[in-house]
């Protein structure tokens, strides 16, 4: 009974200065509960069963240094939240049970050679920094060491923030293991390849024989793989680099993460999805990618800088997401955090599971499942929302599909009815409007070629429908050029092959530009930002900004300048003449005055000064004036045609009119441009 009651008491006794918390309490505190002998070296048994298999990496140690008691515990300790209860003192325990590894309590007569303490893991270590002075002992690293000396515990986190893997594997030895990919100085990467490499990552894993390794596979990619041999020890890990050097960090501290520029930090919930999706060793990989070949709308990627994580299952549907940080980036335009899943020749980019978050020249990719990511940019001064896009684009169909058939009813007339009455006028009329049919022609059945995923059928279409619009432009002037020509002529031209100079002209000199642009490789997809990535369109066209300024919209502005200025004699002129025969002019000439107006715009390209000039906040609107007028241009030159092709005055362009009213004749709807002249050119 005696000795009873000094085990009893020897339970009961409470260290001085910790928790009034008696010793059999601490060990009822559920399965969080351990208690830690200084010479024993073990746990009372108070831990779940399943917990035997692991026990003995599981027990906290006890150091002496300095007269100092020191407890080191592991991550997994601390993670937990544990009750540690430390008994300090020789008689604390003398015996240990061969079968069950029991610490059993024989205390000494006198209770005060076995001190009791108590810490919560929790408390104590949360926060604990890294002391290098404290941590460079031997059987310290990675591990949390409290002092329980004094009357309040302090803790020492021995956990290295930045890390470096513990091994490097070159290209030569992971060609051995089974992993490689050609990599060629100057020439971007198969994404095939890349995808192949992600997929081999389980392999590699159960391969190497260290915790952590870099993986180095030649130029423009680099690579880490950190495994936990312990389901147990599994955590959220981070990797971190610093472009361009590219070696990539185990950051153990999320605070750690600020002095680099680039992150990746793969969840808790991660590493547990994959172990309950059977991956025999719980590791995650990453690579780095600065030499993918571009996705099929030729996007522009932050930095160049394609990542790819991998954990050898298919890791989706996380509530704890993915967390890629680009701090300090400088790029222009608005970011967009895409994922790719691997799959096809080339990247297909998507937004779908990743959350963009943009803070000045900070952003962050939460993302809910693993594989490639990369950060898009989209230029400011090209982006338009998806839904004005969309409306202009319908707008566009439906105009152009208009245009094609009342174009196809004007050389249906024109070749078949009226060919041998055709004036010079009209002549010229008909090389402008087949133009303009073989203009809307390519940019209908552009969309069709982008996706058939040839690069030679969409550099033919970019260079077939850029000629057709110079083609437009020329005809435009050519137009404008004949009017200004009857004027000052008084509709008398006796230029020699008149019709056979200008058709040469202005077919042959917009292929000049064209060979010269084909030539140099600027014809291809050219992509039409939207504010909603997914919505962004892809077309065959000029692939360098500064070629289109130079070439569409320097050689437009001419065109227009001419073409304006003719439009506003021939209006003067018009009003001139009105005012001259008002007392016998017909009624209802105010439809017909507004009739001349459109045919003239559709004639002379005045439309197109609205797509071509539009700046600033006018942009959006300008674009909807040019889109709907435009796109009916063939409709207002079918009225046009028709008007002026009935059957009446036959004065126009007649080789005997010699004052200027008669000259603007071929201007009026009411009066016929076709007549039999003598004068065939």
């Amino acid at each position: 009974m005696k000795w009873l009651a000094l085990v009893v008491a020897a339970l009961l006794w409470i260290s001085p200065g910790e928790s009034k918390c008696k010793l059999s309490n601490c060990l009822k505190m559920g399965n969080k509960a351990y208690v830690v002998s200084d010479n024993c070296n073990d746990v009372i048994k108070v831990i779940p069963k399943w917990e035997k298999k692991r026990c003995n990496r599981k027990w906290p140690q006890i150091e002496t240094e300095n007269d100092a008691s020191l407890l080191l515990s592991k991550k997994w300790h601390v993670k937990r939240n544990l009750s540690l209860t430390v008994l300090l003192g020789e008689n604390c325990c003398r015996e240990l049970a061969s079968k069950e590894r029991l610490c059993f309590l024989t205390p000494d007569p006198s209770p005060e050679s076995c001190e009791v303490k108590s810490v919560q893991t929790d408390k104590v270590c949360k926060g604990a920094s890294f002391d290098e002075k404290v941590c460079n002992k031997k059987g310290r690293q990675d591990k949390y060491i409290v002092n329980i000396t004094g009357t309040s515990a302090t803790c020492v986190n021995c956990n290295k923030p930045v890390k470096h893997p513990e091994k490097a594997y070159s290209c030569d030895e992971l060609r051995n293991k089974g992993v490689s990919i050609n990599v060629t100085r100057g020439e971007d990467l198969d994404p095939v390849q890349a995808s192949n490499v992600m997929k081999k990552m389980g392999q590699l894993t159960t391969s190497i024989n260290t915790s952590s390794a870099a993986l180095n596979m030649g130029e423009g990619v680099t690579g880490i793989i950190v495994r936990e041999t312990d389901e147990e020890d599994v955590d959220e890990v981070s990797f971190a680099y610093e472009p361009p050097n590219n070696n990539i960090s185990i950051i153990e501290n999320r605070d750690s993460l600020a002095q680099f520029s680039r992150s990746v930090t793969v969840s808790k919930e991660a590493f547990e999805q994959a172990i309950n999706l059977n991956v025999s060793v719980p590791f995650a990989a990453m690579f780095i990618f600065n030499n993918l070949a571009k996705d099929e709308l030729n996007s522009t990627i932050l930095g160049n800088e394609v990542l790819a994580v991998d954990m050898g299952a298919n890791i989706c549907n996380l509530t704890d997401k993915i967390s890629i940080h680009f701090w300090n980036a400088t790029y222009e335009g608005n970011a967009s955090c895409r994922s790719w899943n691997g799959e096809g020749s080339r990247p297909n980019w998507t937004a779908d599971g990743c959350l963009t978050i943009q803070n000045g020249e900070n952003i962050t990719c939460e993302c809910s499942h693993l594989t490639f990511f990369a950060i898009l940019l989209t230029p400011l001064n090209e982006t338009i929302s998806s839904s004005d896009l969309n409306n202009l684009t319908i707008i566009t169909q439906v105009g152009c599909g208009l245009s094609i058939f009342f174009i196809s009813i004007i050389l249906f007339m024109h070749f078949l009815l009226r060919r041998t009455k055709a004036s010079t006028s009209t002549r010229i009329l008909i090389h402008l409007v087949s133009a303009m049919l073989l203009l809307n022609l390519t940019f209908l059945t552009n969309h069709y070629i982008v996706k058939l995923n040839s690069s030679v059928g969409c550099v033919i279409m970019a260079a077939a429908m850029h000629y057709f619009m110079l083609a437009t432009f020329t005809w435009f002037a050519v137009k404008a050029f004949h009017l200004c020509l009857q004027l000052y002529m008084g509709g008398k031209i006796v230029i020699s092959h008149y019709i056979l100079k200008v058709s040469i002209i202005s077919w042959v000199l917009p292929s000049v530009p064209g060979i010269v642009l084909l030539i140099k490789g600027k014809y291809g997809e050219q992509v039409i930002y939207t504010n909603d990535p997914e919505e962004n369109v892809a077309m065959c066209w000029i692939t360098d900004s500064d070629a289109h300024y130079i070439v569409n919209i320097g050689y437009y502005a001419l065109v227009f300048v001419f073409t304006f200025t003719t439009f506003v004699i021939i209006l003067i002129w018009l009003c001139c003449l009105r005012r001259t025969k008002s007392g016998n002019s017909p009624t209802g000439t105010s439809g017909r005055s507004i009739l001349t107006i459109l045919g003239l715009c559709s004639m002379l390209g005045i439309t197109w000064g609205f797509a071509f000039f539009a700046y600033g906040a006018l942009l959006i609107p300008s674009y909807y004036i040019f889109t709907v007028l435009n796109s009916f241009q063939g409709f207002f030159l079918f009225i046009y045609y028709y008007k002026t092709s009935q059957v009446g005055n036959t004065n126009a362009d007649s080789s005997s009119s010699t004052d200027s009213s008669s000259t603007l004749g071929t201007l009026v709807p009411w009066e016929n441009p076709y007549a039999n002249l003598p004068d065939k050119r």
